[in-house]
């Protein structure tokens, strides 16, 4: 583990102390602290006011019960949950998340995320997140839409385009957040389409919004691999998941060139060694909404494709020189960097939300791979979502090549931002410690300016 700054163990082990039993909260923080020794360094002044105590403490948690019925009249509780974390650089933004995992502590390691990716797209929003420990798959239409509406029931005067502005997540998609909108413009009697984002595209929605966190993180993969005279031409990829960010992560992967050769989900993982066919895993997983091993069943095993149960097996034993996390936190261990690195990983693209550990993050960085930390990697979705309340605030409706153009310079900027960052410090190569610092400071400014609030 790497050595903190003595200035700021103190503030380290207060986290720890005020937020006891969150695992995932405590790894997120240390990350971002294990980079600011050196801006404290340069810049004492960022620890006068309790600046960085209060930037790992969130300005409001709201956590409340969920009653629903079922179809056969039965009541359910669930937890909601909502960490308005920073309004620092604008209204709380981040999405929700439906998952039996959730609790509070995954919610702030996620929100405290979002506050500097949020700030590294540059856009005017700030940090949180919310959700549910209520898990959708198996649930009808009426089931899912009571639910929901039980949730905004309670979440609704939280929430504003001025205020708060959640999107979706694992779990929620145009469906969940259809029913929220409806049930909070029912409760507040105003059409205010940019409270939430992740909308249909008849209500309000954006186009190219979907698609937005996975083409994000390969055109931030992209540029790292161009800052080093290469590109995703020709190169095997292995792409975790096969929900939205995966499937659009393989999509734009293909038109640069690479060939993504796996993907996976909660079952296991398909190979397809002459690369993935986007349509038919699109048909498995968007229309039918089957598992990825109905793959190989329909392409029939042989002549390089092939399925391993999760139980028998891990995705990243699939060798190749680029890695695109885009399942979930912590998925990909220091095991699993090994073997990657082994085999012939050149550079590593965070889809999900710091789904690489502590362990793997240093063994890539020991080997010299490029890593793009989530924060920055997938920054591309929250920040197609602040082009959403863009189009809402000023009644307009984009092309989808309009906002992909925008994606596409957004990416590009928080690239650049990070690897200029990093060398300015004196970590030449580095994102992660790029990303951290970088998106501390343009929360840190502001919110010195405001004063102690």
């Amino acid at each position: 583990m790497t050595i903190l700054d003595d200035k700021l163990e103190p503030i380290f082990d207060e986290v720890v102390r005020r937020n006891a039993g969150e695992p995932e909260f405590h790894q997120a923080v240390r990350e971002v602290l294990e980079s600011l020794g050196r801006v404290v360094a340069k810049r004492p002044d960022y620890l006068e006011d309790a600046l960085i105590e209060r930037i790992c403490e969130p300005e409001r948690q709201i956590i409340f019960r969920v009653p629903w019925t079922d179809d056969k009249g039965k009541v359910h509780i669930n937890r909601g949950f909502r960490v308005q974390f920073s309004s620092a650089m604008g209204p709380y933004k981040g999405g929700l998340r439906f998952h039996p995992s959730v609790n509070v502590g995954i919610i702030k390691f996620l929100g405290f995320e979002q506050i500097f990716k949020n700030a590294l797209t540059g856009l005017p929003i700030g940090g949180g997140k919310g959700g549910s420990d209520f898990d959708p798959k198996g649930k009808s239409d009426g089931e899912i839409m009571r639910f929901c509406q039980s949730f905004m029931t309670e979440l609704y005067r939280h929430l504003g385009e001025y205020t708060d502005v959640p999107a979706g997540d694992i779990g929620v998609g145009a469906r969940e957040i259809g029913y929220m909108f409806g049930q909070y413009k029912r409760l507040t009697n105003r059409y205010e389409a940019g409270v939430l984002t992740g909308k249909g595209l008849f209500y309000g929605g954006s186009l190219a919004r979907k698609e937005a966190t996975g083409y994000g993180n390969t055109y931030f993969t992209r540029a790292m691999l161009q800052a080093t005279g290469t590109d995703f031409d020709g190169k095997k990829v292995v792409v975790s998941g096969s929900g939205n960010v995966a499937i659009y992560t393989i999509e734009k992967v293909q038109e640069f060139g690479g060939k993504v050769i796996a993907c996976s989900d909660s079952s296991g993982y398909i190979v397809d060694e002459n690369g993935i066919d986007l349509a038919l895993l699109q048909e498995i997983k968007e229309v039918r909404r089957g598992r990825v091993g109905e793959y190989a069943r329909i392409k029939g095993e042989g002549n390089g494709v092939y399925f391993v149960k999760a139980a028998d097996g891990n995705i990243w034993d699939v060798p190749c020189e680029v890695a695109m996390p885009s399942a979930t936190q912590n998925e990909l261990t220091g095991k699993d960097a090994k073997k990657l690195v082994k085999n012939g990983v050149m550079a590593v693209g965070e889809g999900a939300n710091m789904p690489s550990t502590p362990e793997a993050i240093r063994t890539f960085q020991q080997a010299g791979v490029k890593f793009g930390p989530g924060k920055a990697a997938n920054a591309g979705g929250v920040a197609t979502s602040a082009l959403e309340m863009q189009q809402n605030a000023s009644r307009d409706k984009w092309t989808f090549d309009k906002t992909e153009a925008r994606l596409a310079d957004i990416m590009r900027d928080i690239h650049d931002s990070c690897y200029q960052t990093a060398e300015e410090f004196g970590a030449p190569g580095d994102y992660v410690i790029g990303a951290n610092i970088a998106g501390f400071i343009r929360v840190a400014e502001p919110m010195r300016a405001f004063g102690i609030i």
